[in-house]
């Protein structure tokens, strides 16, 4: 079985999006946001069956980790009820989408975040979609103000309300940021690896892990600049007195495929090894066009891995296993 860690609902119906709009606009009007609309299930199926699921077929993937769309999460936009009533409505669509395709979807959730709210805020919208909707874990987004990162690191103790809850529910977080406000970053190209190399960083520090050793974080996009300089991290937790990186960090943390090109994952894999490494693609996702050096779609990335020529044995950790020690309510997913 080949399971795909990453999977955004980036193709949401219309009137999903279009409800978003309103809402800001209501929003900054100070007038009550209208009432969500009625989206049919044929809608949902149209808007799965031709992008997401065509793409998983032709590409030998079964089932795809899924949360909504990680870049319209706007964290930083509105209050703590205009966050939340977001939340609720992106995760109920993706909630939908698994009941209608159970045995190629398991949701993940986005929190209701908002710049300066307590993060204890969102964990009653976490039990919701792990305890109600069936949820397999959540994305976590360590910069809710949209690029200007005002909020204190993930190892500080404010967010250990949700860390809390994370290891009772036994779920993970992949960390994910969203839309960016700051001019001085494009959201896919900058925004998001610097946040992924930002987070391993704050870990390799802290002794976050000691304090809760059973929490378990991917970080996403092959874990940004991370592998690219592994030396200077090791270096790092070297001077920094902190204990091996195998020791202090790579127990709870575990890095994504979702680089897009060959020398990437090659270098991803004698890096960080088998045993941290989970299958994405992130598509229908970040970036969607062809490869003009290779005629195939950059988001490939089951190509990618298979030319690594791995073991049956690491084959199968990649592929499957090891997202299923990281999320391991998976477990209502035969393999």
């Amino acid at each position: 079985m080949i399971i795909d860690c990453h999977g955004h609902y980036t193709t949401a119906p219309g009137a999903h999006t279009a409800w978003r709009e309103a809402q800001q606009a209501a929003f900054r009007d100070g007038r009550a946001a209208p009432a969500y609309p009625r989206i049919s299930d044929d809608e949902i199926r149209e808007s799965i069956e031709g992008s997401q699921l065509r793409l998983m077929r032709e590409r030998g993937i079964d089932l795809t980790i899924f949360s909504p769309r990680a870049s319209a999460m706007g964290h930083h936009f509105g209050d703590e009820q205009v966050s939340a009533a977001w939340t609720r409505a992106c995760n109920d669509l993706v909630a939908r989408v698994v009941r209608l395709f159970p045995d190629s979807f398991a949701g993940v959730c986005q929190l209701p975040q908002s710049a300066g709210v307590p993060i204890g805020n969102s964990i009653a919208e976490l039990r919701r979609c792990v305890e109600e909707l069936g949820f397999v874990g959540c994305n976590l987004n360590p910069d809710p103000s949209g690029g200007n990162w005002t909020s204190p690191p993930l190892t500080d103790p404010s967010w250990y309300p949700l860390y809390q809850a994370m290891v009772e529910l036994d779920v993970p977080a992949m960390v994910h940021v969203s839309a960016v406000t700051n001019p001085n970053f494009h959201a896919t190209g900058s925004h998001y690896l610097n946040a992924d190399t930002t987070a391993f960083m704050q870990f390799l520090q802290s002794g976050l892990f000691q304090e809760f050793p059973g929490l378990r974080f991917v970080i996403p996009h092959g874990g940004g600049a991370v592998p690219f300089h592994w030396g200077r991290f090791r270096g790092l937790a070297d001077m920094l007195g902190r204990p091996p990186l195998h020791e202090s960090v790579l127990r709870n943390v575990f890095f994504d495929t979702c680089v897009y090109h060959q020398p990437g994952i090659n270098l991803l894999f004698e890096v960080i090894g088998v045993d941290n490494l989970l299958f994405g693609s992130e598509m229908v996702g970040a970036v969607r066009g062809i490869d003009p050096l290779t005629g195939e779609y950059f988001d490939h990335t089951r190509r990618y891995v298979d030319n690594l020529r791995l073991s049956p044995a690491d084959r199968q950790k990649v592929y499957e296993d090891n997202a299923r020690r990281v999320y391991p309510r998976l477990i209502t997913h035969p393999g």
